[in-house]
This record gives structure tokens, sequence and C-alpha cells, in this order.
């Protein structure tokens, strides 16, 4: 397949009229019979426009009326997350591509309706007429000729039939009167009509197809897990709110991103309350909110939060937790006094054979 591939190139290039350019991008184009939309530079060069931007809008086009065009719909359609996809919506109705109104229908239900426009410069002009553009090829591009299709003219040929009638005998009885019997005509040969030739068949009409079916694609955003709380500590004495207090305000000493209002100083310090109250050292709180933060950093209170919910350590185990665990007593080994046999225990004495032989002779 490939080798083919590379001989019809080939000879493609090879019709192309004029010198091929050293470098760039070669076009061999051939006319669509079915199947095409017509898409403006406009849009397909657009500067202001991401690549996924322009994708969507030249999909949005080619797609027939009333097609879902919706962030789910889209997402479903093609491998590109739900950010995306609205981050590309948003920049084609920023551009007069895409119009997305909220109307109330008539039983009260509220839709979004959704309008694409493919020439926005001429919406705000009024939808006056563009005068046709004359398109220039400057050499080195490919210039498509016209194909010419002739029809040779169909000649139906109707060979003559011929038809014989017999002659047709008539016996007539003797009569008194003796008459001439008429004669009996011949009726010509039947010549059918040569058929009509049918009109040729018109070029059918380009009919275009159905939308591709929708092809759902796992999405990729994965479920926002619940924000844990901030933790709280079992009592917050005045001492202890204001040492979690000096501590968060003292962040940004250490790291100048972390810069908290008094509003969110004031938030935190039970959170902060909480790691004392286990026992953390400041420098060990310290060194956890500061160390490897993102630059920059766009939201100090959260990533404070956030992180004084997480790293949250344990509390610091008692006396009774840290004492060594009792061994249970061992059974200590014994002699048999009668056929000395190893056996366990707390009194010397017999084994269980001997004792049972004792128990039988008595």
């Amino acid at each position: 397949m490939a080798t083919q591939h590379d001989i019809a190139l080939t000879d493609a290039l090879t019709g192309i009229p004029g010198p091929l350019p050293p470098s760039g991008v070669i076009h061999i184009a051939f006319p669509h019979a079915n199947r095409f939309t017509i898409v403006g530079n406009h849009l397909a060069q657009h500067d202001g426009l991401s690549l996924a931007a322009i994708g969507i809008g030249v999909h949005i086009q080619s797609l027939p009326a009333g097609s879902r065009v919706g962030i789910k719909a889209l997402t479903a359609r093609f491998a590109e997350g739900e950010t995306t996809i609205a981050a590309a919506l948003r920049e084609l109705e920023t551009h007069g591509y895409l119009h997305r109104t909220r109307t109330r229908l008539a039983n009260g239900r509220v839709v979004t309706r959704t309008v694409f426009c493919n020439q926005p410069d001429a919406l705000l002009r009024g939808g006056e007429a563009v005068p046709p553009m004359r398109v220039t090829v400057p050499p080195g591009r490919v210039a498509v000729p016209p194909v010419r299709v002739t029809v040779p003219p169909v000649r139906v040929t109707v060979p003559p039939v011929r038809v014989t009638v017999p002659p047709v005998r008539v016996a007539v009885p003797p009569v008194r009167v003796a008459e001439p019997a008429a004669p009996v005509p011949v009726l010509p040969p039947v010549v059918p009509a040569p058929a009509p030739v049918p009109p040729p068949a018109p070029e059918p009409t380009p009919v275009p197809e159905a939308a591709h079916p929708l092809v759902r694609v796992p999405s990729r955003i994965a479920p926002t897990q619940p924000r844990r709380p901030l933790p709280q500590p079992r009592e917050l004495t005045p001492e202890l709110h204001r040492a979690a207090s000096a501590l968060l305000a003292d962040l940004r000493r250490h790291a100048p991103e972390l810069v908290l209002s008094e509003g969110d100083v004031e938030e935190l310090a039970p959170g902060a309350a909480a790691w004392l109250e286990r026992g953390a050292h400041p420098d060990a709180i310290r060194h956890a909110l500061t160390t490897e933060l993102p630059q920059p950093p766009k939201y100090p209170a959260k990533i404070v939060r956030h992180r004084l919910a997480v790293l949250l350590p344990p509390p610091l185990p008692g006396p009774q937790e840290l004492a060594p665990a009792r061994r249970a007593p061992v059974t200590p080994f014994q002699t048999c006094e009668g056929c000395d046999r190893v056996f366990r225990s707390p009194d010397p004495g017999h084994c269980r054979d001997c004792r049972a032989q004792y128990w039988e002779a008595a």
C-alpha cells in the first residue's frame, strides 16, 4: 500500500505545472463531490485562536443543524478534556463565531441556544453581501485543471420486425344466386414504433452524509476528592492560640510568598494549635509549611490550610504505649521419674503415659 501511495504521489507531483517550491508545503487538491464544508481562511488561519479552538470551530461548522455541540457532547466525541474544550468554546465566543444564550421555552424550561456564524464580520456589517474575491495562484502552488467529462452519444438500433400473415381460405356453400365472393383484405405487416431514446440521467446531487456517530471516550478528568477539614485541638487555650497565631504570622520571614492576612491567621490558628498540642516543634511546623512551594503560589492561605490538614502528625505516644510488652510465663521442662521422658509441667513427677499406667494398676 505504501508503494502504491508513493507512486501515485510521484505521478501527481509530476503533473503540477510550474516549478515546485524548494521548501514548505505543496498542495495536491482534487475537487470534492460530496462530504465537504467551505471554511474561510479567517477561521483556519486565525492568529488569535488556539489550535483547539480552530479545530472545534471547523467541526461545529461541518455538523448539520440541530446537532449537540455542548461541552459534554464534544468531550464524548474527542479525546480532549472538558477544561480544554470549554476554553476553546470561550475563545470562539470571544471572537464572535459562537453565540450562546439562555432561552425560556413555552413550557417554562430554560435551554441554551447555540448559534455558530461562519463570518462574524459580515454579521457586524448587517448581513450585506460580500463582493467576490479574486484568487490568484502564486508560482509554486498547485493549480488543479478543470475536469471535463465527455459522455458519448447513445445509439439504440431497433431491428425491423417482419410479420407474415398466412392466407385465409373461406369455403362458401353453393347458393342459387351466384355472387362473387368478396376478396379478403390482407393486413399489412405491423411494424412496432421505435422505442424512444431515454434522456441521459442527471448527475446525482451531493447529499451531505449524516453526522459522525459519537464515540464514547472516557473522560480524563478525575473526580475531585472532598477537602479535609481543618484540624481542631482538644482545648484551645489562650496561650496555645497566641503561639499558633504568632507562628502563622511569622511564616513570611522564612517564605516571602506566604503573606497571610489577619483573617487568614485567625481562621488557620486552630489548625496550627492542633500541631502544637500534639507535641510538634515550631521549627518542624514551619519547615512543613514553607518547603517546596509552587511558584508562584496563587492562594497562600489555601496552601497553608491544605498542608495543616494533610500533614498533621499523630499524637505522641504515652508511657503505657512505649512500655515493653510483658511476655507470657513459659512452663519449664521436667524429667519423668519412671521413663526419663522430658515433658512440660510446673511440678516434677511422671509423664502422661506413666500416670495412666499407674491409674490402671490402681
